[in-house]
């Protein structure tokens, strides 16, 4: 069942269940009971009787903002029949056809007079007090709107990105790049991802609560996709292999750049990136960095080259002869041959993995009578069944929707996630048979377009290289431009050192995506919209005195 088939059978459900809990009401308002039954018009009837703009009815059934607007429309219907205490208000919103129902049937229910001539100081009272509430919700709704359908901010956590992005650089993401991905939990807490909060096992999301229902979802649909994320792009998408949340869009966001497109050839030797046999093109914002060690007699003032050199996350260690020895996870060329030239540096190389030796890591499982030891496959390099690594990888073709691929047991690590998870069909291995939704084969057909996408600083990113193919679908859009940037921001658990906390206002409002060196600040834009903004209401208010006095 596709999107919209899907999506128009709940709002026929949710027509259904608010006309059988309010038709009476509808009726006692002078309307004709059917109208209840009507999606979008029944809410509309709502606005209108309450006196509140009746184009709020088309945020009615909208995902994420519908249920929110919803809950405040019942609000104000049973408002009009006066149940308007504590107690009427909390069962409205967390049972709200149940209770709705209720006062629909009774025999007691009456519409209430609203003439404020008639009100007393405490109802007087409780009426500021609603519309002060509701001037909160309905700005919690508009900015769910802009983060649900325009765009979204984005926080840089780690230093894979380095230094294009820079830890604690917050970007907001252009949702509609590449097509505009629909929501596919619409019954979801705003502003949140996946979980409401760390409430079990720390550093473990699977025992935390979801902040969507799983159960009330829509297919994947993509709209007015008129570009595809290209070569050197920087996308954010949605981590493919997290086993912690089903949907899609719920899957922790990743920002990355897309080094090969689907049809491309993916490669790295000895640490150098190379797609269809030709060497990476290095944009003018985006720096080549490579891991080294350095051994040295007395101890970096890091500190200091914190200053000079920007952040350089580091792991410290002293050797048995009072000297130290230094594994810095990514630095340019220029800052490797100034690290070099320091007169208590000893020695100084670059670390690159040798050749045929796959990266494999394992993971402890605890059992009733003895620890098990499996392949964790999110710190295994993908697939698990090649001798490939960081620095030696490939060559590897990136499926094409269309391509028509050869299964068996050596490309089977490489397409079961493809086939089983993202293009969703049974997949079963048995007896050096492969089924594919219960047929027999040999072949498979690519169902959509994937992508590779790696870290600017690649000895310091956990990316394609290790969770494979990026599926269409996953794909959320680029960043459009650094709006906040926070040295310091976040702690990097595999550095000695810390970065100083302090503001990098010259990355502010500067765009993204340009691939330019020196980018322009549109700082001077942004201080425009936050005036308009926030002084609009002033400006309205002298200008309406201004015609008052004229008069």
């Amino acid at each position: 069942m596709n999107y919209f088939l899907t999506y128009t059978v709940y709002v026929l459900i949710l027509s259904v269940l608010m006309g059988i809990s309010t038709w009476k009401l509808f009726k006692k308002l002078g309307y004709n009971p059917l109208f209840a039954f009507i999606p979008f018009y029944n809410y509309f009837i709502i606005l209108k009787e309450t006196k509140h703009p009746k184009w709020w009815a088309i945020l009615s059934y909208l995902p994420i903002v519908g249920p929110i607007m919803m809950s405040v429309f019942h609000l104000y219907l049973m408002s009009k029949f006066g149940k308007t205490s504590f107690k009427d208000k909390l069962l409205t919103v967390i049972l709200p056809f149940i209770y709705m129902a209720t006062v629909n049937y009774g025999k007691d229910v009456k519409l209430e007079d609203e003439n404020d001539l008639f009100l007393t100081d405490e109802e007087k009272s409780a009426k500021k007090k609603d519309s002060f509430i509701g001037s909160v919700t309905f700005a919690v709704v508009f900015a769910t709107i802009i983060h649900v359908f325009v765009t979204q901010p984005f926080g840089i956590p780690t230093g894979s990105m380095e230094r294009t992005l820079l830890v604690g650089d917050f970007l907001f993401v252009n949702k509609w790049s590449y097509g505009y991905r629909l929501p596919m939990r619409p019954l979801a807490i705003p502003f949140l991802q996946g979980t409401i909060m760390d409430t079990g096992e720390k550093g473990n999301p699977k025992d935390d609560p979801k902040s969507y229902v799983d159960a009330v979802k829509l297919p994947y649909e993509r709209i007015l996709q008129f570009s595809k994320p290209q070569k050197n792009d920087i996308v954010v998408f949605n981590y493919p292999q997290d086993s912690v949340h089903t949907a899609i869009d719920r899957k922790d966001p990743y920002v990355k750049r897309c080094v090969a497109v689907a049809g491309d050839t993916f490669e790295m030797r000895a640490g150098r990136l190379f797609v269809n046999g030709k060497p990476e093109t290095v944009l003018g914002d985006q720096e080549v960095q490579h891991a080294y060690t350095v051994n040295t007699g007395t101890q970096l003032d890091i500190p200091g080259m914190y200053n000079t050199y920007g952040f350089l996350p580091v792991r410290e260690m002293q050797n048995d002869k009072g000297g130290f020895t230094y594994m810095f996870q990514g630095l340019t060329d220029k800052t490797a041959k100034d690290i070099k030239t320091m007169p208590n540096v000893i020695s100084m190389e670059e670390n690159i993995y040798p050749k045929d030796s796959a990266t494999i890591s394992y993971k402890l499982n605890a059992d009733k009578t003895a620890y098990t030891k499996s392949i964790d496959t999110t710190q295994s390099i993908f697939p698990i069944n090649k001798p490939w690594n960081q620095d030696w990888y490939g060559p590897l073709k990136i499926p094409k929707k269309g391509d028509v691929v050869t299964i068996n047991q050596e490309s089977l690590p490489m397409y079961q996630w493809v086939i089983s998870e993202y293009e969703h069909n049974s997949l079963e291995n048995k007896n050096g048979k492969i089924f594919i939704n219960g047929k027999e084969t040999n072949q498979y057909t690519i169902q959509q377009d994937y992508y590779m996408m790696i870290g600017d600083n690649r000895d310091a990113s956990l990316d394609a290289r290790f969770f494979g193919f990026v599926p269409e679908e996953n794909i959320v859009g680029r960043p459009m431009f650094t709006w906040m940037s926070l040295q310091g921001a976040f702690k990097d658990a595999s550095s000695s050192y810390q970065a100083p906390f302090k503001i990098r206002w010259d990355r502010m409002f500067k765009a993204t995506n340009t691939g330019e060196a020196n980018k322009t600040s549109y700082w001077w834009i942004a201080a425009m919209i936050l005036i308009l903004f926030f002084g609009w209401e002033y400006f309205v208010k002298l200008f309406r005195k201004k015609n008052t006095e004229e008069d």
